[in-house]
């Protein structure tokens, strides 16, 4: 039975808190916030403090909080036994300043409190300082995904800017789009079915691969009449992408 501690009542902490209530072979032993913030988002059986000095005895204490308050909020933590693991992206593993072994449970996904998210298909990117605690995390992981990988620090942070390209810049193309529709008393619903065939097309052939419209066929007579109607950052953002497509297909040449 691995022990778990979680460290934080984000979204993070508790879509794993919910995870981990459901797999074999885990038991969260305790969970720690600074106050009693999203205390109704977990399971009330779940034992809670809000002072470090009681955190009880566990294998794996996960530091689910801010990235910038991983660092000084790890200085606090004086045992020496177990491994503490931050679910941070971006930081190194040597962000973590604690006195006990050191690791990473980064789950790469987006979260949101409301949704319910199925952890089976959610990857799971681990480190740590030694081979016994990444068995140990990969047990853990493996408990409540079937997607579990081993990347370092400068992997991870790679993969963490790919993220918010494919996730959060793609999120803001949707948002612009609906402030079109809108703007124009057009059903935003129109392009729900466009959205989904886009993601699912990568699924079987490369983005490169799956690439349409005016900026890949260098459709100018298409493109000016589409800047022609936009203004400001929208304008700044279409020209800026275009830009992209088109080099990435003609080598560099220009429109």
């Amino acid at each position: 039975m691995i022990k778990v501690v979680i460290l934080g009542a984000g979204n993070v902490a508790i879509h794993l808190a919910k995870a981990f209530q459901n797999a074999s072979g885990v038991k969260i032993v305790q969970r720690y916030n600074q106050s009693e913030r999203n205390n109704s988002e977990f399971d009330p059986l779940i034992p809670f403090t809000k002072d470090l000095k009681k955190l009880d005895v566990a294998d794996v204490y996960i530091l689910s909080i801010t990235d910038d308050a991983v660092a000084d909020f790890s200085k606090k933590l004086k045992f020496k036994n177990g491994v503490v693991a931050h679910t941070s992206g971006s930081l190194s593993i040597d962000a973590l300043q604690c006195k006990a072994r050191k690791g990473v449970f980064y789950p790469l996904q987006t979260f949101t409190k409301e949704k319910k998210i199925d952890f089976k298909n959610i990857p799971i990117c681990l480190e740590t300082k030694n081979n016994d605690d990444l068995l140990l995390l990969k047990d853990l992981a493996g408990s409540i995904s079937d997607k579990v990988y081993e990347l370092n620090s400068q992997q991870r942070e790679k993969l963490h800017i790919a993220a918010v390209f494919a996730n959060n810049f793609s999120n803001h193309m949707f948002k612009i789009a609906y402030d079109l529709c809108e703007s124009n008393q057009i059903n935003f619903d129109i392009l729900k079915p466009l959205i989904l065939e886009t993601a699912k097309k990568i699924e079987n052939i490369s983005p490169e691969m799956a690439q349409t419209g005016p900026a890949k066929r260098k459709d100018k007579k298409t493109i000016q009449k589409h800047l022609s109607q936009l203004e400001g950052i929208q304008k700044e953002i279409y020209i800026l992408v275009t830009k992209s497509i088109t080099e990435t297909y003609s080598h560099g040449k220009e429109l």
